[in-house]
């Protein structure tokens, strides 16, 4: 069996671009930009006044004058009609541009203002005190948001104070999606006391939501040869292909012959992991890849966090961070002689993880309250206070 880093290893080497499309930016966010943005002019572009209050030269206070004449009301998106007089000031508004002419602003709580004069309650003026200089943040032609940057609320902002009204970003993969199983029904369906109910095919949709990916096929097979080969045949046009159940070693676990019966290149079976040790990879002929994934719904999210977000990451260049090493809070001992993946909270000032208690991987309420996926590495027999554990977060 494979150890899951050379299995992540190998499906990260098959990651390829999807292409890339433009979106205008209300239909960008979550995406992955597949462009560099550079600013288009300086921010800010002029001097802006950081609050409310009077712009002034320093050097008139400097040289004694402490009663300023008010030459004109400045607000925002407004200019200056005349460069300011020896002993004047603009009243000015918070955001609005200060003029060449005056370096510093005076906040209006430390103004005490009759008619058309002021004077200030401070002991000292700095020259640009509340002012935002122009190009402090950002200079035209800087580089602001790499390509492989993920458009989150700030970057869809950024991007609109740059005047990007369209962007262009990855393509996403072309998703089919398969549950299986005689024992499963969909959630609609009355259940007998035999049966469950298809909570994986929602899993996986959600997981893939997170990724703003929706399946183009969707479907619930029954464990039988022909019906598995008809269905996954259609889905060969795809990127991925994702399929839950009929991977282990039962005699009605067809997945593995079929899929290599319809052209699909095996690139392992099993990897020595707990739980989702079962899991099947392949690539398409088309060098899409299929993740046939075991059936139950923790197996399901560890190897969906595993191995098919790793391939989504390279081949979207995705740089976020989706794993951290964290203090271990507890003692957990090893269950078996496999890398172990369980499910904790982070909480605590500094974070540490702390165990989730579940009864099996089969647990329906194992992913209810969980922030991550510890890893218990194989060699260590037990997991004590303050260990350094790589968390693999929700």
């Amino acid at each position: 069996m494979l150890h899951y880093t050379e299995a992540q290893k190998l499906i990260t080497s098959l990651a390829r671009s999807f292409g890339v499309e433009e979106l205008v930016l209300d239909d960008a966010d979550g995406r992955v930009l597949a462009e560099d943005i550079y600013a288009d002019r300086d921010y800010p572009p002029f001097n802006r006044a950081t609050m409310d209050g009077y712009a002034v030269n320093a050097e008139d206070w400097e040289n004694g004058t402490r009663n300023f004449k008010i030459q004109q009301v400045v607000y925002a998106g407004e200019n200056a009609h005349a460069a300011l007089a020896k002993g004047s000031c603009y009243k000015i508004m918070t955001g609005a541009p200060v003029p060449p002419s005056a370096n510093a602003v005076i906040r209006r709580e430390d103004a005490l203002q009759m008619e058309d004069t002021v004077s200030f309650a401070v002991a000292a003026i700095k020259p640009y005190q509340s002012i935002a200089r122009q190009g402090e943040d950002m200079r035209k032609g800087d580089l602001v948001l790499p390509k492989g940057t993920v458009c989150s609320f700030a970057t869809i902002s950024i991007l609109a104070s740059l005047g990007k009204d369209k962007v262009k970003v990855k393509k996403l993969p072309k998703v089919a999606l398969f549950t299986t199983g005689n024992e499963v029904v969909d959630i609609d369906i009355p259940v007998s006391g035999t049966q469950i109910r298809n909570s994986n095919r929602y899993l996986l949709k959600s997981l893939l939501k997170r990724w703003q990916m929706k399946p183009v096929l969707c479907k619930h097979v029954i464990d039988d040869r022909a019906q598995l080969t008809v269905n996954l045949s259609e889905a060969l046009d795809c990127d991925m292909m994702i399929t839950c159940g009929g991977v282990s070693a039962g005699d009605a676990d067809y997945l593995p012959e079929v899929l290599a019966e319809i052209g699909v290149k095996k690139l392992f079976h099993k990897v020595a992991i707990r739980p989702g040790k079962p899991i099947w990879c392949g690539q398409m002929p088309n060098g899409g890849l299929v993740f046939a994934l075991p059936g139950n719904p923790v197996s399901c999210m560890v190897t969906f966090k595993l191995f098919i977000e790793k391939y989504i990451a390279k081949s979207l260049e995705n740089h976020e961070l989706s794993e951290i090493i964290i203090p271990f809070k507890g003692v957990r001992k090893h269950t078996a002689n496999l890398d172990e993946f369980f499910p904790v909270q982070i909480s605590g000032e500094p974070s540490q993880a702390s165990i989730l208690p579940i009864n099996s991987s089969g647990d329906i309420r194992l992913g209810l309250h969980a922030d991550a996926f510890v890893h218990h590495p194989a060699e260590v027999s037990e997991l004590h206070d303050g260990d350094a554990v790589t968390c693999y977060l929700l």
